[in-house]
């Protein structure tokens, strides 16, 4: 059994919130509800919505602040000022919609104490409409090659706790530059693995209410993103399938938008990798074969996306 340091780290929790009151509670009451023994900081940051104090909770090892998000709109400025107004030697995200199982800090924060990667994630437990699934990465699937690949998303942000020093420097920020902030979760998990990699608690520690997200069918924003993406980062043109797989999604994109590009850019998608279905998934969307939403309804029934 791992031997506790003698004072456990203060952790920061930081949860991003839009216009959804009652979720955003229920996520709070999660993190309040940790076995963890150490001093718990709840960072609530409202985005483009006003915020509500009476969320605020004051206390000696558990506390909640409101704020408002003081630098760019979106998820990654909303984050970073949640980030930047705590002090805690740990910093963990939640997204609004989530619920931490309440074991989840002291079995992260156990890893973390005795060194090694300066991150930590978990498996998740994705439910959608009655549904559940439960999906644990293989510590090799946290490697950088298999990230982006795969884009593993057990690897979910509501997952992570880091060491604030590592986000402050080796790691950095969440970007902000990125279009409407999509995939603002993958962007900053490529720079943790290329930062030190992970620890992994291979359990799901994280309820994820999947299919309400703002972005899974903005299909414009995730187009511009990936292209953002594939700008920023060598990785993707190093291995054919990682390209082929942000190239089908972004053809999968311009398809639901009916955008003539689509096509070509699925033909792009399954010369890079014949392997890729996302390419095959575009292409029949884009032929009015199937519509994007019967497709990306049955991926989140399975606990997945496009």
């Amino acid at each position: 059994m791992t031997e506790q340091p003698a004072v456990l780290p203060d952790v920061d929790v930081v949860i991003a919130t839009h216009d959804r009151p009652q979720l955003v509670r229920e996520a709070i009451a999660a993190v309040l509800d940790q076995t963890y023994e150490g001093r718990i900081r709840c960072l609530v940051v409202f985005d483009g919505s006003t915020p509500d104090e009476s969320l605020e909770v004051r206390g000696d090892l558990r506390s909640v602040e409101v704020l408002a998000n003081r630098r760019r709109r979106g998820l990654a400025g909303a984050r970073n000022t949640g980030i930047l107004a705590g002090a805690g030697e740990l910093v963990a995200f939640c997204d609004d919609d989530d619920l931490w199982l309440p074991d989840k800090l002291e079995r992260q924060v156990a890893l973390l104490v005795t060194g090694g990667p300066p991150t930590c994630v978990s498996g998740v437990e994705i439910v959608y409409q009655g549904s559940r699934h439960v999906r644990v990465p293989a510590p090799e699937a946290l490697e950088l090659r298999n990230l982006v690949r795969n884009r593993v998303m057990e690897a979910h942000p509501s997952s992570v706790v880091v060491r604030r020093t590592a986000l402050l420097s080796s790691i950095g920020l969440v970007d902000e530059d990125i279009p409407g902030s999509y995939g603002e979760d993958f962007d900053w998990m490529i720079r943790a693995a290329l930062a030190g990699g992970f620890h992994l608690v291979t359990a799901p520690l994280v309820r994820v209410r999947w299919g309400g997200s703002q972005f899974s069918r903005n299909w414009a924003t995730i187009a511009a993103a990936i292209d953002y993406g594939l700008a920023k980062h060598q990785v993707f043109h190093e291995d054919p399938r990682a390209l082929a797989r942000l190239l089908g999604r972004k053809a999968f994109a311009l398809a639901a938008l009916h955008d003539r590009r689509a096509l070509p850019c699925a033909v792009r998608s399954a010369r890079a990798s014949a392997r890729e279905p996302r390419a095959y998934l575009a292409a029949l969307v884009a032929l009015r074969l199937v519509s994007a939403e019967r497709l990306l309804a049955a991926a989140h029934r399975r606990g997945r996306g496009i």
